[in-house]
């Protein structure tokens, strides 16, 4: 096995750098004197949710006649959407978000997505994920950059620089590819597994081999660091979490996201460094059997709105400034195929939570179900531009310059914004 392999076993497959009570020291006079940092998380739904389940048109008279079988009925009625205002409602498998709505803290923008026409999902997710749409040869993607821009980041040597951007998953997303580390968490119960290197013998060995201060060395000595300070901070969660699940005495918690929800809300409240996050979920790609309000779309909401209540309520008085963006490669087709499912689409819904967010609100300008207003008349036309609502996140919510915003968006203009009258983010 080679050296770089080696280092790569035991981070996880991420670099590195420290995190928790070291880092807070190390806090940056800066981002000290700004008061609490701005936290941002991105959850990316991969397989293309259909955003017309999510937050239903139910007012649009075309909505049912493309959707006989799949569409919600209108609130009120059996198996109805939850009432969002007199145009919109939500799905009910999502009803854990709705006190989040009703205090203003939620909010969506509906027909937004990428301007890229393109139903690949390898494509379509490179191109969002990379902010660059259509546009293959971007080497980095927009959370790496964003994290560049940072002030702590920005001005510390890679070397010494805290860990301010979490990734929970099995790989490095393409979002976070870059010059810029990022520790990588994983998911579920793999999120407190003891690795190689926790053997003290082998780790006694690797610390020995890796104790000068060559380059190679100074990531391996900071990534193992980082990788003390997460396990610890998980293992004192975990003695928590064990304490709770006897308090319920046996009743099953929910698993998947909302666990990894609440983990990274703990972890992101009790290490004030911590300014970025990202969590991939699949199961959305419903070309068959979608359902309505139960069913198979409905199975993958439930835990989504579960999980990220218990985000926002994990996060506890941190969540008024963090701004928690939902989003998907696209959408799916407006009518109904003949599997009882939903194709490839163009235009989707945009979910926003947090302190900054002017919930209680579907922001952007709705085209409408009638077939000329659709794209290709067959998918919900793309009114707003993903890039918009993160560049209001960045400037308003972030604090970056126009400058910084160039290099966090290339290629994107404010002549060609889209979306450009949202007011998602409160400045």
């Amino acid at each position: 096995m080679q050296r770089r392999t080696l280092i790569r076993a035991a981070v996880s497959g991420a670099t590195t750098l420290a995190i928790g009570p070291h880092a807070l020291a190390a806090k940056s006079l800066e981002t000290a004197n700004a008061g609490s940092p701005r936290r941002l998380v991105v959850v990316f739904l991969r397989g293309a949710v259909d955003g017309l389940s999510v937050v239903v048109p139910h007012s649009d008279p075309q909505y049912a006649a493309h959707r006989p079988d799949i569409g919600l009925q209108a609130p009120g009625k059996d198996g109805g959407a939850l009432p969002l205002d007199n145009r919109f409602g939500l799905h009910p498998a999502l009803a854990p978000l709705l006190p989040l709505w009703d205090a203003g803290r939620l909010g969506f923008v509906h027909a937004c997505g990428s301007p890229d026409p393109t139903r690949s999902h390898f494509d379509a997710q490179d191109y969002m994920e990379s902010a660059t749409p259509g546009r293959k040869t971007t080497a980095d993607g927009w959370m790496n950059r964003l994290l560049g821009q940072l002030p702590s980041r920005k001005d510390s040597p890679p070397s010494q620089a805290p860990t301010q951007a979490i990734s929970v998953g099995p790989v490095l997303p393409r979002i976070y590819a870059g010059p810029q580390a990022v520790a990588n968490l994983a998911s579920g119960n793999a999120a407190t597994k003891p690795d190689v290197l926790d053997r003290p013998k082998v780790g006694a060995a690797f610390d020995r081999m890796y104790a000068s201060s060559d380059a190679i060395s100074s990531a391996y000595q900071a990534s193992r660091q980082a990788h003390r300070e997460v396990m610890q901070s998980l293992s004192n969660e975990e003695d928590v979490t064990k304490e709770m699940a006897a308090a319920n005495n046996g009743a099953p918690l929910p698993n998947g996201f909302p666990a990894d929800a609440a983990r990274l809300a703990r972890l992101m409240r009790n290490d004030g460094q911590v300014q970025l996050a990202f969590m991939a979920l699949g199961g959305w790609d419903t070309h068959a059997n979608q359902g309505n309000a139960t069913g198979q779309l409905a199975n993958r909401l439930q835990p989504l709105g579960q999980g990220l209540a218990a985000l926002a309520q994990g996060l506890g008085p941190v969540f008024e400034d963090t701004v928690v963006l939902v989003m998907s490669e696209f959408g799916r087709t407006v009518r109904q195929n003949g599997n009882g499912g939903t194709d490839h689409g163009h235009g989707n819904v945009l979910w926003a939570l947090g302190g900054p967010v002017q919930g209680g609100k579907v922001h952007g300008h709705w085209p409408g179900l009638d077939t000329s207003a659709l794209y290709e008349e067959r998918d919900l036309a793309v009114t707003t531009d993903f890039r918009s609502v993160v560049a209001q996140v960045a400037t308003r919510h972030m604090r970056l310059s126009d400058r910084q915003l160039t290099s966090l968006l290339p290629g994107f203009s404010q002549a060609s914004l889209q979306g450009g009258n949202l007011s998602l983010i409160t400045g």
